[in-house]
């Protein structure tokens, strides 16, 4: 071992032979580590919770939708064909969007009807496998079967309709429960207009995981879409699902060279823009505020080590008295900084990659003892909070630590190194 590590490591014990580490040093250790810890898991949550919200958002949106000018899509059928036969295309499938009340046993409210194509919607979204209750076949019902002849014992069979969990609870249906669609397109009569109402089954409820979704989204078929809300042979336009989701934009515009018609399509990332560019921008600000926390800490390694130096001036003369150089005193000091700065680097690298792996158990832990919902659903888009860590953050946050950590022992180590051994020794 060179005297510089020897006597770096002795500098950093407490005087007093009951004493492992003096509390300065500690400290200073300590700052770093709740520095790096705070990045990690606050970096690892909003990755996780960008991911999360990435994929409930295409879960129920489609990576690429397109849509026609004018009223709608006609010929539908052939432009989904057509659509699937470009590279890159998992699936695709025709869709209707429209508003409409929804009025059950507990009262009325607004909600987006949006009608499926049972045959294909699973090609596009992941609505079946979000279905907690009850199946997607009562979709299938038309309207026209209300008006079939019927026999005295038996009942009219209503078209279903699937709806969210929250939705489910707003307005006190259940599956096999009805509930009545409202138009605010309504007919017009000599009384004036009046709404147009029909009587839907609820065939059966799903549930994304996000608040806005399970409130206000309900899905009919299309047929009965396009019946009850006179659209025709027509459609909104055709939800597409690709391979690679980070190449919607290219396929995107094959899509348009197949077509070959008066047709634009929008991408997941257009659809979504300002919510992701928020999520990107506060990772950015989160990540230069809590740096600052690491900054402080090094500020405490740079105070120990001037501490030292001042306290050291005896020894340090005396090094150099017996022929150490001014680059091996500063070595010692810096010996010392660094191996503050690692330590703490690496405590709180393990500490925030086991805090983050559990920080789903953690906040359930606290939200049993103290009884509050840490992420209420009715304010943030998810109800749990998610964590994902990625190595490469964890990496950069500590070779950044360390680095910082490193330059915060320059220049109390020069400071040392220049000392006059005279004028260490005058009053000894």
């Amino acid at each position: 071992m060179s005297y510089q590590l020897f006597i770096g490591l002795r500098y950093l014990k407490a005087k007093r032979k009951q004493g492992f580490i003096s509390v300065i040093t500690l400290i200073s250790i300590i700052g770093i580590m709740v520095g790096v810890t705070a990045l990690i898991v606050v970096l690892s949550v909003m990755n996780g919770f960008e991911e999360t919200l990435k994929d409930k958002i295409l879960g129920l949106n489609a990576h690429v939708v397109v849509v026609g000018f004018g009223s709608g899509l006609g010929d539908y059928a052939d432009l989904a064909e057509k659509v699937r036969t470009v590279k890159g295309v998992k699936g695709a499938s025709p869709f209707t969007y429209s508003q409409a009340m929804l009025s059950g046993g507990n009262g009325s409210i607004g909600a987006v009807i949006r009608g499926l194509d049972p045959a294909s919607v699973a090609d596009v979204t992941t609505l079946p496998k979000r279905i907690i209750e009850g199946s997607l076949e009562g979709v299938k019902v038309g309207l026209g079967n209300r008006n079939k002849r019927l026999s005295p014992n038996e009942a009219p069979e209503l078209p279903g309709i699937l709806i969210g969990t929250e939705l489910s609870k707003s307005t006190g249906a259940g599956v096999g429960d009805r509930l009545n669609v409202i138009s605010p397109m309504g007919t017009m009569t000599p009384a004036g207009p009046v709404p147009r109402m029909t009587t839907f089954k609820v065939s059966g409820i799903f549930e994304f995981g996000m608040y806005e979704y399970d409130s206000s989204v309900a899905f009919i078929s299309i047929k009965n879409a396009q019946k009850f809300f006179r659209l025709g042979d027509t459609v909104t336009g055709i939800e597409v699902k690709i391979n690679d989701i980070y190449s919607a934009e290219k396929i995107a515009d094959d899509i348009l060279i197949a077509l070959k018609g008066n047709y634009w399509t929008r991408t997941w990332m257009e659809m979504n823009k300002n919510l992701f560019s928020a999520l990107k921008l506060e990772k950015v600000a989160m990540f230069i505020i809590l740096t600052l926390i690491v900054l402080v800490a090094a500020l405490n390694i740079i105070s120990t080590l001037i501490m030292v130096v001042m306290e050291k001036n005896r020894d340090i003369a005396i090094l150099k008295s017996l022929g150490a150089t001014s680059g091996g005193i500063m070595k010692i000091f810096m010996v010392e900084g660094i191996i503050i700065g690692f330590t703490g680097t690496l405590l709180g690298a393990l500490s925030g990659v086991v805090i983050a792996l559990n920080i789903e158990r953690i906040i359930s832990v606290v939200e049993r003892t103290f009884h509050f919902k840490v992420l209420p659903p009715s304010v943030y888009y998810i109800d749990k909070l998610p964590s994902q860590v990625d190595p490469l953050t964890v990496l950069i946050i500590v070779a950044i630590s360390i680095s910082i950590s490193f330059l915060a022992t320059v220049y109390p180590s020069y400071q040392a190194s220049k000392l006059n051994p005279v004028e260490g020794l005058r009053y000894e």
